[in-house]
């Protein structure tokens, strides 16, 4: 589970986050312990957005990231490739600007925004070279970029702990949040 297949078709996977857009975000708040909350505020912080800016937030999914760049004056785009996961967040979020992009093929104008971020989304981007061009394109001259993901663990002690956690705790916390807990052995 440390790396996203992506032999899978872009359709396939967005199709996988629309059946499970109703209770992700409470599955991911089960599954992370909380800490996927504390993981956002921290991008959020490093963005630091300013009445004037547009921060765009790729990979958004039900705007649980991107509310919290919701400020007076800040214009927020959220984007996302499934459609499930953006009438979740029209719902939840009816101030943010939901939009349904491609990362690979923004359809933004270039030098257009402040900020893009994307969380937990890179790893679920075919090419990833393309999306981060995008990112770059669409980017005004001094904005900022920031990506939040998991990375591999290489310290052995927490290696096997973390092993652990996603080969047996999981699956079977997935199981009782989750009415498709199958998606999460991918996501």
């Amino acid at each position: 589970m440390s790396k996203a297949n992506l032999d899978k078709k872009p359709a396939d996977v967005a199709a996988m986050f629309d059946e499970v857009a109703p209770t992700y975000d409470l599955t991911n708040d089960l599954l992370s312990l909380g800490q996927s909350r504390l993981w956002r505020s921290r991008v959020a912080k490093r963005v630091a957005p300013k009445s004037g800016q547009t921060i765009l937030d790729l990979a958004a999914g039900t705007g649980s990231s991107s509310i919290a760049f919701a400020k007076p004056g800040v214009k927020v785009i959220a984007t996302d490739f499934s459609e499930g996961m953006l009438a979740e967040g029209r719902k939840r979020h009816p101030e943010l600007d939901f939009r349904f992009a491609d990362a690979t093929k923004l359809p933004f104008e270039d030098e257009s925004v402040h900020a893009v971020t994307i969380s937990f989304g890179l790893r679920n981007v075919v090419d990833v070279p393309k999306a981060l061009g995008e990112m770059f394109r669409v980017l005004k001259p001094g904005g900022r970029v920031v990506i939040c993901e998991f990375s591999k663990v290489t310290l052995p002690i927490f290696k096997q702990i973390y092993n652990f956690y996603l080969s047996r705790i999981l699956p079977r916390v997935s199981g009782l949040a989750s009415k498709t807990p199958e998606a999460y052995s991918y996501l």
